[in-house]
Parts: C-alpha cells; structure tokens; sequence
C-alpha cells in the first residue's frame, strides 16, 4: 500500500546537488590533460617573452657602456676594446664613422667570436626541435619576426636600428631571427659627439636552448599527465562498463525468463547516475514481477469465479429439454437467467478491473473539488432510487477539499464505497459521509450502519472476488470486485482505502479515503 506524497521509484530522485558526480568525472579526466598542455603553451611563450626583454635591457647597457669606453679612445684603443669585449660576451661589434661607413668590425681585427650554425648539417632532433618552436609560435600566434642577413654594403644606412640612434641619439635594440630557430638580438648606440656609432650583434643560443629546455621539462610532465588520464579513464571506464554489464546481464536474463527470481543488482554503494540507474532497474523489475505476478493471480480468480455460474447455467440448459414440468422448467430458466446476469456482472467488473492502471497512465489529471464530487453523486442517487431507502448525509470541515485526480475514476470510487455501504446497512438506517482537508491531505469516510467489519477482515475485504454478504442478500448481485477496484484507483492517485470501525463505536464499518490536497 504506498504512502500519501511516495517518492519515486527506488526512493530516489535526480537533483543537481551534486552528488551524482560522473558526467564531472569524466569531465576532468578528459579535459585536464588539455588545460595542461594549453597553459603550458602559453607559459612558454611568456617566457620566451620574458628572457627576451630581459636580453633587451641587457644588450642596450651593454651597448651604452661599450659606446662610453670608446668615446675618446685612439683608434688603436678601439681597435683592442673591440675585440676583446666582443671575445668576451661573444658579440660581433661594428663602429661606423660620422659619414655611416664602416670603421671597425671585431670579426676584421680578430677571428669570429661565435658562428651561425649551418642547418644543412642538422640532424633529425634538431629539425624537430625548429619544427615544434614553428608548431608552437603558430598556436600563441607569435608576432614574426624578420630573417637575420647580413646586408652585403657595409655602411649604416643598411641597419634600421643605426639610423635611428643617429637620428634620435639614444640607444636602439633590435630583434632577428637566424634560420635555426635561435634569435639574433642587435643593440646601436651613439659613440661621443662625433656622430659615431657602435652596432653589436648577438646571437642569442642560450634562450632558444633554455626554452627548449622547458618544452621538455613540461613535454615529460605532459607525458606523465597522459598517463595518469590515460589510467583514470581505464578506471572510469570500468566503472561505467561494469555495472553496465551486470544490469545487461540481468535484464538479459529478466526478459528471457529463464529465472524467476532474477536478483538485479542494485549498486547501493554508487551514488551517481548508474547506482540511480541500478535501482531504478531493480524497482522496475520488481513491479514487472509484481504485475506478472497479479496477472497471474487476477487471471485464476476470473478463471475460478466464472466457472461456478457457467456450471450452473449448462446444468440447467442442459436439464431444461428432459424436464416436462412447467413450474420446474419456469425454475431452471430463472437460474439461467440469474447465471447470465451474474457472468454479464462479472465481465462488466473484470473489465473494469483490467481496465484501471492503462486508463489511468493515459488520462489528464486535474483539480477536483471532492466535497461537490460527492455531493452530486448522492443527489443523483437519489433521484435514480439507488438508495434504497438509506438517508445519506454528507458533512465537511477544513478547508476546500480540493485534490488532483481523474474525475470519472473517483466517481467510480465514492460509487462503489456508497453501494458498499447501502448494501450492509438495514432500511432506513443513516449513511454518515464525511470530508475533513488538514492541508497535506483530504480524507473521506463513508460509515454504514451495517454489521462491521471484523479486525482480523479487515484487509481481506480489498481482495479480488472476496465478499461477507448478509445471508439473505442473493449472492449474484455483488461480483467481489467494487472495493478492489477503489483501492486500485485510490493507489492510481497516490492515496489510500482503509477499513476501520465507526469513530462513534456504533454499529457499521467505515471506509476512509485518503488523498494528497491539491496546492
């Protein structure tokens, strides 16, 4: 018998507190690896960025301090200072006169202090190395920058960071790009007030290997992160495929019917959406089994309950061209034809019976005012003398009894609780109905003033084909299946009909329908 305001199947509802966590999970395993990978691009970019702008500065004091030792100096002095500083740092420095022509070169006065790498000689790592800074700079959308060639005349105006620190008289950084991948980082600086002016040239190795350094550093953290995404989806996996299979399995074996209690496992452990998906299976499979199970039973009853008034009417039908009797033939045709009455009651009520679960999947619920419900359905009664005699009265308190339902199945509920009540109760006698509205739900009460109902019968009076009808009543008014079917139709609206004695312990039986109030 379910509760008033049940829960859905399995006692469990989806809700987005966050407890069902696998669409999360997968989530992060899949995209982790991602976000790694895609801030570890941009780090590399900022810095590359940042040893740039640091080789900037320095290269630009660098120039500025070589300019100063060389204002003044003899040409003999420049010559020294020249050289030995661009051994030093490794630099290639040229001093053009006033008129922009070459006056000096460190590579002239003394062997190269550095060389570009040649690429034709490069081997596949290196290749792949300028491959995956290409790879990268296409990605970050890197600003290009221009191919470092060396200007075949040798004067200033073949520079464009020269001209403009003899334009300007400050100090000008420029960067290029040598074609293995590696920058190239040129500083010009004014020399004194004689309009010299010193262009150094650097190529800058150490930051394309320091980058490169930190690409792989994060290329071997990325291939950790791989593996352990890689894992952690073998997991997810497997804690999807799993419990996936064994609810297969089981539903395999459920729609077969190979076994009749097939147990579907019901994950209590996962709370995420297989374990709802586990229970709710396992629910559904339970009132398959229970509804496999009433059809069964349903069936029997049927099968049992008209069997005894056909027996009758072929015993009669049969006995009816041997008898010569008037009187005993006017009996045997009374039979038959109270034997046809009773089987057309039986078909009427089977088929109502079978009828309630479909119908009510189908129909549209709506808001009901029970109070006038009932109230038209005994005026109607009265005026169809369906009564019998017995005064009904009806009494209400609380609020509009109003609830959610299918008007033509609870008119058939509070009929049959009335033809229950008029049929135990003596002539004459007072049928006391009752609606009372506590705001959570509606409660009706239909009491009789008939013999009551024994504790111990009291559940048995809900069962299909079971009847205690007073011993004078003809037996084939009444198919056993009224209060069945209103218990059918009070659990189809989420409600309860229960048997109790009178709350004013006089004689009679009430029936109590309980129904959720309507908002």
């Amino acid at each position: 018998m379910p509760d008033i305001g049940r829960r859905a199947a399995g006692g469990e509802q989806l809700t987005a507190n966050g407890r069902f966590a696998l669409t999360a999970r997968i989530l992060i395993v899949n995209i982790l690896p991602l976000l790694i990978m895609g801030g570890g691009l941009f780090y590399l970019d900022g810095y590359r960025t940042q040893l740039i702008n640091e080789r900037f500065k320095l290269a630009r004091i660098e120039a500025q301090i070589t300019a100063e030792a060389l204002a003044g100096a003899s040409r003999e002095r420049q010559n020294a200072l020249l050289v030995q500083i661009g051994k030093e740092q490794r630099m290639r420095l040229r001093m053009f006169d006033a008129d922009g022509r070459l006056a000096a070169d460190s590579f002239a006065l003394a062997d190269p202090a550095f060389r570009f790498n040649d690429i034709s000689d490069d081997d596949w790592e290196q290749r792949l190395a300028r491959w995956l800074d290409r790879t990268v700079d296409t990605i970050v959308s890197a600003e290009p920058v221009q191919d470092y060639i060396e200007p075949e005349a040798e004067d200033a105006d073949a520079w464009p960071e020269l001209a403009r620190a003899r334009e300007l008289g400050l100090s000008q950084v420029r960067l290029y790009d040598w074609h293995d991948g590696t920058p190239v980082i040129t500083a010009a600086a004014p020399v004194g007030l004689q309009g010299a002016t010193l262009l150094t040239v650097r190529n800058a190795v150490d930051i394309t290997d320091r980058v490169r350094e930190a690409r792989s550093t994060l290329g071997f953290a990325m291939l950790i992160v791989m593996a352990a995404s890689a894992l952690l989806s073998l997991f997810l996996a497997r804690t999807i495929v799993t419990p996936l299979r064994q609810l297969a399995r089981a539903a395999m074996r459920v729609r077969q019917g190979r076994e009749r209690e097939v147990e579907v496992p019901r994950l209590p452990q996962r709370r995420d959406e297989i374990g709802l998906l586990a229970r709710a299976v396992s629910d559904m499979t339970g009132t398959l089994r229970h509804r496999i199970d009433a059809v069964d039973s349903f069936a029997a009853d049927v099968a049992h309950e008209i069997k005894n008034p056909l027996a009758s009417l072929r015993s009669a039908i049969e006995s009816l061209p041997r008898v010569e009797d008037p009187a005993l033939r006017r009996e045997l045709i009374q039979i038959a034809t109270h034997d046809v009455r009773r089987i057309d009651r039986l078909v009427s009520e089977i088929s109502e019976a079978s009828r309630i679960d479909a119908e009510m999947s189908r129909a549209t619920r709506e808001q009901i005012d029970l109070a006038d419900l009932v109230q038209a359905i005994i005026g109607g009664r009265e005026h169809r003398a369906e009564n019998e005699g017995r005064r009904i009265t009806l009494t209400t308190s609380g609020p509009a009894a109003l609830v959610c339902g299918v008007g033509t199945r609870l008119e058939r509920l509070v009929e049959n609780l009335l033809d229950n009540a008029v049929s135990f109760s003596p002539p004459d006698a007072p049928i006391d109905v009752t609606i009372s509205n506590d705001r959570r739900c509606v409660t009706l009460d239909v009491c009789d003033s008939g013999p009551g109902i024994p504790a111990d019968a009291r559940e048995k009076v809900f069962l299909r084909f079971h009847s205690v009808r007073p011993d004078a009543e003809d037996f084939g008014n009444h198919s056993g299946l009224g209060l069945a079917i209103g218990r059918a139709i009070a659990e189809a609206h989420d409600g309860t009909l229960t048997a109790h004695a009178r709350p004013d312990g006089a004689s009679g039986a009430c029936l109590r329908l309980r129904l959720p109030a309507a908002a």
